[in-house]
């Protein structure tokens, strides 16, 4: 099996070092713009002939596809706007095609390359690092537990263990991305239809055991397509993120005092948008890369089996591995993102075309092979 991870960030550089941990994975190339400096983790496999860091811009398309060719899959880590033209070029290509996705729109542009990846013989399979991903593969195994689903509710959140006021955050990924989340509307189903929340509402209290009191708050894309799917077919779907209690709240003053808007503003002669501001300012106190975090996940679904009401659920609580240095958020994206991609290439994901993970991920050996690297989800009582 060879590979090409496209992104060399945190989660990029998490499902970069879970390939090379498989004796079976011949080659991986890890691309980005500068390579020079790799993640720490990665430095046991200096001089390892499989593992070939690369320069490479992937707006570059022809540099892109010299670099997908002669391998069997390429995983992308890259901001999700690329993620439409580079599943494009790797149909063309040939390869198999995973990424992390998070934006919907950019899902059912890539739906559009279906015919052409049946044809190839592959499978695009966008959205599956941890929500979207883990998350709609633990919804879609709960509701088909079920003889009739009636509500299916996912809570995922990325959190430090040792929290510190005011916010109790650090950034397990980008801010940016924090920012698009808590101003993004929400797609849930309400009575069977489609339908929309804003950003960090209708909060309410979670407790998970060993994590504490939490709360839980609506954001964008952790549904993938699923509300579109189960439309009239469910009456209650709905993806909330999870944080230590209070911080919903304080974050939501800072978006209505207009501190996310992107339209610059002239502050002393000098046109200034709030949103760059917020970021200079946020960044610095919220980016603690020492910092110990932990991923708590949640996923219920209610219903009827046999005649009786029914109640499936499953519950994840990981936490960083200090040995080697990799956060909880980035062994539960950036593996999830390795296992989809080693599971295409063996052909357990299937068959060709595009799908999201909960269409395609055979949800015991994908759990399974998370077990196996030490993220043990187990199913509530």
């Amino acid at each position: 099996m060879r590979f090409l991870v496209l992104g060399a960030g945190l989660q990029g550089s998490a499902a970069a070092f879970d390939l090379l941990k498989n004796p079976q994975v011949k080659e991986v190339r890890l691309a980005d713009l500068k390579v020079d400096v790799l993640r720490p983790f990665l430095d046991r496999f200096k001089g390892d002939a499989r593992f070939k860091p690369m320069a490479l811009d992937v707006k570059d398309a022809a540099a892109v596809k010299r670099a997908m060719s002669g391998v069997d899959a390429a995983l992308s880590a890259v901001p999700y706007f690329f993620n439409g033209s580079l599943a494009a070029q790797a149909v063309e290509v040939g390869i198999h095609w995973c990424d992390l996705g998070g934006n919907t729109a950019i899902v059912k542009e890539q739906q559009k390359l279906a015919p052409q990846a049946k044809e190839k013989g592959i499978t695009i399979v966008p959205d599956c690092g941890l929500a979207p991903g883990l998350v709609n593969i633990l919804a879609e195994a709960a509701i088909r537990r079920l003889d009739q689903c009636d509500s299916c509710r996912l809570f995922v959140g990325g959190l430090p263990q040792d929290p510190k006021p005011p916010l109790n955050y650090h950034l397990v990924y980008s801010l940016e991305g924090v920012l698009d989340y808590y101003t993004t509307p929400s797609f849930v189903l309400q009575d069977g239809q489609p339908s929309t929340r804003v950003a960090l509402s209708e909060r309410e209290e979670i407790e998970l055991a060993g994590v504490g009191k939490l709360e839980a708050f609506h954001t964008a894309g952790g549904l993938s397509t699923m509300f579109e799917k189960y439309r009239g077919k469910i009456r209650r779907m709905e993806y909330k993120t999870l944080r230590y209690p209070g911080h919903a709240a304080i974050m939501e003053a800072i978006r209505e005092l207009g501190f996310f808007d992107t339209t610059p503003l002239d502050v002393k002669g000098q046109k200034v948008a709030p949103r760059d501001l917020t970021i200079a300012t946020l960044y610095p106190k919220l980016n603690q890369p020492k910092a110990r975090d932990l991923v708590a996940l949640r996923v219920v679904a209610e219903g009827t089996k046999n005649g009786k009401p029914a109640k499936v659920g499953y519950e994840l609580v990981d936490r960083m591995d200090e040995t080697n240095g990799i956060s909880a958020m980035m062994r539960t994206t950036g593996y999830s993102l390795s296992v989809t991609a080693q599971m295409q290439v063996s052909k357990t994901i299937g068959p060709p075309g595009v799908w999201t993970p909960d269409e395609c991920v055979p949800a015991d050996a994908y759990l399974g092979a998370l077990a196996q690297r030490g993220i043990v989800v187990r199913e509530l009582a």
